[in-house]
């Protein structure tokens, strides 16, 4: 086989080479190994490599005064002048390795992540100018995952926002993402028998996944849409596919988390029959309740409680696991973990409201919820908050859904009440007609929880004016969290989250210097065929 030295050697080395080639072909015999025969070769005399000892001197004699040079820096540090490197330097001899390997050419996926990275554009907008480069570490949380997991409300936490969780609202926010994937990647369920076990692809390995969720609509279209619209196919059915139970299995894994958690995500709106349900937004009484004013949305309600033809309730899948688990892991540290988007958001809070009562001894709960709308009313606010379930609302301020259902009667007169309201002193005639319309108001609703605000204005990759479908869209969420430091510096400049996923659903929505990079660096499905996968590895892995 030939090789083509002059295509891989510099023209004023080629010559070096060349001599000490020829030189090895006939020397066979080692001097340092007396056992070795002397090759006939060896004992010719050869100009070349006469021509090759002399070289090897002169780059000797270079060498010497190279170091010479460099004592003389040394003893004058004032008069050193930095150069760049040049061919063959130590400084380069593992980047030359590396880029002679040429890995994107094997895995051009692989560049194009990382070329998208934020880490690896060429920034024109920073809005931090700190010197520390401060990252999501995995960090143990040990003895301190009680206060991350909300025991005081997230105290000194979010403003600015620490560090570990925000690698544990992106982690969760991820789960999320994964049951979207999996239930677009099998939709169809069928009328006639149970539903076959699921797989779905987790984005954290030490979780196994124990149980799939479903949530059924008490309401149904008339059959005369399906004759109008026969092609619509799992838009139109019942119950479907909304989520899953997983519980961390790594030993590992739980040591550095202090305790083993039982995560419960919970998707978005997908079909026909949820977005009925989302839009029957009159207030209903908790069934379990001995409170008439706790009160809770009906289309939510109805989704949480209705079984369907072959599969239970999301209220009594839910319970039943959570027993299974914390008898299964009984005597250990448990944690449990509910997370949503949107819908799943809201149905996030009836699950935290039904197994905080399931047992006597219920491991701490917490829900993360992204982009959720409001659920209940105050009464509804008090009975979590007597139950101990702690809340985290991730909130972006141009999402609209999150300031639905009903009229903001309830919390915003809290917001006035610690504001001017409260200055005034109002009297108590005015109290009692306030807390009559908050009680009677079949439109009070209340936010629960703690609120960790983010804003798509701050991204300096997304337009100022994104569309509604990307302030509410996960991806977004998480893009945004994750470059969320405080309210005096929303987003910092070593954010790490891929821009791929974002830039492909909302290509519309970032600005034209990524679209334009995006399409330099030939990021376009139907053009790559790159396989995006639908939840990116976290940047704090």
């Amino acid at each position: 086989m030939q090789i083509g030295v002059g295509h891989t050697l510099p023209a004023q080395n080629l010559h070096v080479f060349q001599a000490r080639r020829a030189s090895f072909k006939c020397r066979q015999t080692s001097p340092l190994n007396p056992l070795t025969k002397p090759n006939p070769c060896s004992q010719k005399p050869l100009s070349s490599a006469c021509f090759s000892t002399e070289s090897t001197r002169q780059h000797l004699s270079n060498l010497e005064k190279l170091l010479q040079k460099t004592n003389e820096a040394e003893a004058e540090p004032e008069q050193v002048i930095t150069k760049p490197p040049i061919n063959g330097s130590i400084g380069n001899k593992g980047k030359g390795l590396l880029e002679g390997l040429n890995l994107s050419r094997i895995w051009p996926e692989t560049k194009a992540a990382e070329e998208m990275s934020p880490r690896h554009l060429n920034r024109l907008q920073r809005l931090l100018s700190k010197s520390n480069m401060e990252y999501s570490p995995r960090n143990s949380l040990g003895s301190r995952w009680r206060e991350y997991h909300g025991c005081n409300d997230w105290s000194g936490l979010l403003d600015p926002l620490d560090e570990n969780l925000r690698r544990e609202v992106v982690r969760y926010g991820e789960f999320v993402q994964a049951a979207y994937h999996g239930f677009h990647s099998n939709p169809a369920m069928s009328t006639n028998q149970a539903p076959l076990p699921r797989h779905v692809a987790l984005p954290d390995r030490s979780y196994k996944l124990t149980k799939s969720l479903y949530a059924t609509s008490s309401i149904g279209l008339p059959d005369w849409v399906d004759d109008l619209a026969p092609d619509l196919g799992w838009m139109t059915q019942r119950s479907s596919w909304i989520g899953y139970v997983a519980v961390c299995d790594d030993r590992r894994e739980i040591q550095r988390m202090g305790r083993r958690d039982i995560v419960i995500a919970l998707r978005g709106t997908a079909t026909c029959m949820e977005w009925a349900e989302n839009l029957r937004a009159q207030l209903v009484r908790i069934p379990e309740s001995d409170n008439p004013t706790q009160k809770v949305e009906c289309g939510f309600l109805s989704l949480h409680k209705t079984p369907g033809a072959h599969v239970p309730s999301l209220a009594e899948s839910v319970v039943k696991e959570v027993k299974r688990l914390m008898e299964t892991y009984k005597g250990e540290s448990l944690s449990i973990t509910i997370t949503g988007h949107s819908l799943g958001a809201a149905l996030s809070l009836l699950v935290a409201d039904e197994i905080s009562s399931c047992a006597p001894h219920v491991p701490p709960i917490a829900v993360f919820s992204f982009g959720g709308p409001r659920v209940g009313n105050k009464g509804f606010v008090n009975r979590l908050n007597e139950r101990n379930v702690k809340v985290l609302r991730i909130v972006n301020n141009q999402d609209l859904i999150t300031r639905v259902p009903g009229i903001f009667i309830g919390e915003g007169s809290n917001q006035q009440q610690q504001g001017d309201l409260q200055k005034k002193q109002r009297n108590d005639g005015f109290g009692k007609v306030f807390n009559m319309i908050d009680n009677n108001n079949p439109w009070a609703y209340s936010h629960v929880g703690t609120e960790l605000r983010v804003d798509t204005k701050m991204s300096p990759y997304l337009k100022p004016d994104a569309d509604m479908a990307c302030c509410h869209d996960l991806e977004a969420y998480l893009h945004l969290v994750d470059g969320f430091l405080s309210s005096n510096c929303p987003f910092r400049s070593n954010a790490k989250r891929s821009l791929v996923k974002l830039v492909n659903d909302q290509r519309s929505n970032m600005k034209q210097l990524y679209t334009h990079k995006s399409l330099s660096l030939n990021l376009e499905r139907d053009r790559l065929r790159v396989p995006i996968p639908s939840c990116l590895p976290s940047p704090s892995r």
